[in-house]
């Protein structure tokens, strides 16, 4: 590995070079789904193909943890947001920068080895990478915009025999015939987990109208060649399609999974959780449970069967969507062990199946819950509810709860919620009245993942517990190009008055004053953060919706769009109601509207079910010098855990701060400085005897801080 690192560096001579990448392949020879007791370096987003977090790695432990400090740090020159948990193989480093760049560093000094840049820049969230080897030749694939890259991993070149030219086209396969998939939009978020030569993918898709289809796909890793799929959305004939109106699969869209998968390398066997149909809030024109929407998946690896399926939330309207990869985990149940799968949701229920059998090992209830209230939709009669664990995150706002922060915030959040419907889980939304969501649509559990302690059982949870609102509103036909395009595609986000909800769903009133026309045409091109693009709003439509966008009124002169065209009484396309925007419930100063803990750490034993020990994670640094320091904050990015005793966590919005906990007791062991948040999670690896931890970091979460992206690794003395 030296031999190389010199060479490259040196740029000797092509010789030297030659002979370093076949060193480096054998290096790199052990495969790349090891369990984690066997390797010392971190080849898989996660750590293990279980997805499990967990590192055997001992030499950073609950004694020495506090003496932790920066070993080096990686500028990558660019501001934007940063979510990657990198790969470590042997001694390099593989990360991707906020606009998709994909990088290998030297990860005992954080030197660059070499740089890739993809043939598009985007801004995306791109957590990760996957990595495959047979022990002969080695594969990075990097899911970057609409296309999946193959990379060599000892150059940074395109394997030019995968695909076209070393990529291929994910929209592919993914709608009828004759579809001009040029205007739809694919983004694998999480990476793909390697099974044998295969790579399992999926990806995220927009929440609203249109949406290709969400299937899970297999490729051959080395020829790029489809190798199976699983339909999200049954097709005529297979099971599930009972659960649709007829012939829904032709026009509905999403069921996709964007939150990643984990898989049982022994059986051939993935999960893989599910998000919502589209549209998310609006389910009238599919009416019925909607599987394999919001469902966890077990799938044959193989040849992609179902094996057996859960659906967490039937029919959903609530956008209450899967939010993370499962865990893989060994339990003690009925008296003996049991291999597991562990689930977080958005809601804050963890469930646990029988890894094989699909059986829970926790009863679950389906429990009534009330009936929409909106003509034409029909909200599922019950919801699974499992008896064990008991939430991790509060479930029904009430006035009691709002916060005392000051008399004024108290009495300005108790005027709010006088107003508001606050009966607690899968309340459905109403027209022209807002209804609390809590946990809101970015908590409990994030796309962080969780972290298990393998040889305990025991796992580690982060959640976010601030309380949001929804409301919808008709969709009246009679506006221009803009007004609709904007009404249909934007305001899901940013709200129908187009205030959005800061800082997470920018204002865009105003936004002429920020951003160029240049700007705002690459954005509806190629996203931003977690705004998809929309390919499919071109041409006359996107000038349209910019000059909309700059005024609020649709421009003079523009024809009226289709839907004011439509016979009288005749519903939009768009659908007959739309909802009004993600709407965080705050205070007059922008602070969450109750009570702390807003952000959280979980221990659950999950041999009981029972909590070993909750916590607070995070603080807002200005009231934490006002005497309230333990308030927690929201939090994205997830644990790590370690057989040293330490969970390792970044994650808080605005600290910039690591820490570190007692995996039994919960104790603060160690707090470390961050240049920028570190919204990602951790990785943790040894070279050279030194055992290091990495996050990245980056600012994206809060726009008034000084922004920046950057890789920090932390290290013993």
């Amino acid at each position: 590995m030296r031999v190389w690192l010199r060479c490259a560096w040196a740029v000797a001579s092509v010789a030297c070079v030659v002979l370093g990448v076949a060193e480096w392949r054998a290096v790199q020879a052990a495969p790349a789904g090891a369990q984690a007791g066997q390797r010392t370096d971190w080849p898989v987003y996660g750590g293990s193909a279980a997805d499990d977090r967990y590192s055997a790695l001992t030499q950073v432990n609950r004694t020495n943890v506090k003496q932790l400090a920066t070993a080096w740090t990686f500028d990558t020159g660019e501001t934007g947001g940063l979510q990657t948990s990198p790969l470590i193989v042997g001694r390099v480093l593989f990360g991707i920068t906020p606009t998709q760049k994909v990088f290998a560093l030297d990860g005992g000094t954080g030197k660059k080895l070499w740089m890739f840049e993809p043939s598009a820049a985007g801004r995306q969230p791109a957590r990760g990478l996957s990595y495959w080897t047979d022990g002969k030749s080695s594969v990075l694939f990097a899911g970057l915009l609409t296309s999946l890259y193959a990379i060599d991993p000892a150059t940074g070149k395109l394997v030019e025999s995968f695909g076209e030219g070393g990529k291929i086209d994910l929209r592919n396969d993914l709608a009828e015939p004759g579809t001009d998939i040029s205007k739809a939009f694919v983004a694998p978020t999480t990476p793909g987990v390697v099974y044998k030569d295969m790579i399992i993918l999926g990806f995220r898709l927009p929440e609203t109208k249109p949406a290709l289809h969400g299937d899970i796909r297999a490729y051959d890793v080395r020829t790029g060649k489809l190798r199976w799929t699983f339909h999200t959305i049954p097709h005529p004939g297979e099971p599930g399609y009972e659960t649709w109106p007829a012939d829904a699969w032709k026009v509905t869209g999403a069921a996709n999974n964007w939150a990643g998968m984990a898989l049982d390398e022994k059986r051939g066997i993935v999960y893989a959780p599910t998000g919502s149909a589209v549209s998310d809030f609006d389910g009238s024109d599919r009416i019925g449970d909607d599987l394999y929407a919001n469902t966890l998946l077990a799938l044959d690896a193989n040849t992609g069967k179902r094996l057996w399926h859960f659906q967490d939330v039937h029919h959903d309207i609530w956008d209450r969507d899967y939010p993370s990869p499962p865990s893989l985990v060994t339990v003690r149940s009925g008296g003996k062990m049991v291999d597991a799968v562990a689930q977080t949701t958005k809601h804050g229920f963890l469930f646990l199946f029988d890894r094989v059998s699909g059986k829970p090992l926790f009863p679950i209830t389906e429990k009534a819950f009330p009936a929409s209230d909106v003509p034409g939709e029909k909200a599922a009669a019950t919801q699974p509810v499992p008896a064990m664990p008991a939430p991790y995150a509060r479930q029904l706002l009430t006035s009691d709860m709002l916060t005392n922060r000051t008399p004024e915030a108290h009495a300005a959040v108790l005027a709010q919620f006088s107003k508001m419907r606050s009966d607690g889980l899968f309340v459905p939304l109403s027209v022209g009245k807002a209804t609390i969501v809590f946990p809101g649509y970015d908590g409990g559990a994030e796309w962080g993942g969780s972290a298990v302690d393998v040889k305990t059982g025991v796992i580690y949870v982060n959640a976010n517990d601030v309380p949001w609102t929804g409301e919808l509103a008709e969709n009246k036909p009679g506006g221009g190009v803009g007004s609709t395009m904007y009404q249909s595609q934007c305001s899901v986000c940013h709200g129908g008055d187009r205030a959005g909800s800061p800082p997470v769903f920018p204002s865009l009133v105003g936004v002429s004053n920020r951003l160029s026309v240049a700007e705002i045409v690459d954005i509806l091109a190629n996203g931003r953060g977690r705004m998809p693009a929309f390919p499919n709003v071109a041409g006359a439509q996107r000038d349209a919706v910019i000059a909309y966008l700059h005024t609020g009124i649709d421009a003079p002169g523009v024809e009226a769009a289709p839907e004011a065209k439509r016979e009288p009484g005749a519903t939009p396309a768009g659908g007959k109601y739309r909802f009004t925007g993600y709407r965080k419930f705050v205070d007059p100063d922008g602070y969450p509207a109750v009570q702390p803990p807003w952000g959280t750490l979980n221990a659950i034993d999950l041999n009981t079910g029972k909590y070993l020990w909750k916590i607070p994670l995070g603080e807002y640094p200005e009231l934490a010098a006002k005497g309230m320091p333990t308030t927690g904050s929201e939090n994205y990015g997830g644990p790590v855990v370690t057989a040293g005793g330490v969970v390792l966590i970044g994650a808080t919005n605005y600290d910039h701060t690591m820490r570190a906990f007692n995996s039994t007791t919960g104790e603060l062991l160690w707090r470390g400085d961050l240049p920028y948040a570190g919204n990602a999670t951790p990785a943790t690896y040894m070279i050279d005897g030194k055992q290091y931890v990495v996050i990245a970091t980056s600012n994206a979460r809060n726009p008034k801080a000084k922004q920046g992206a950057a890789y920090v690794a932390f290290a013993l003395p």
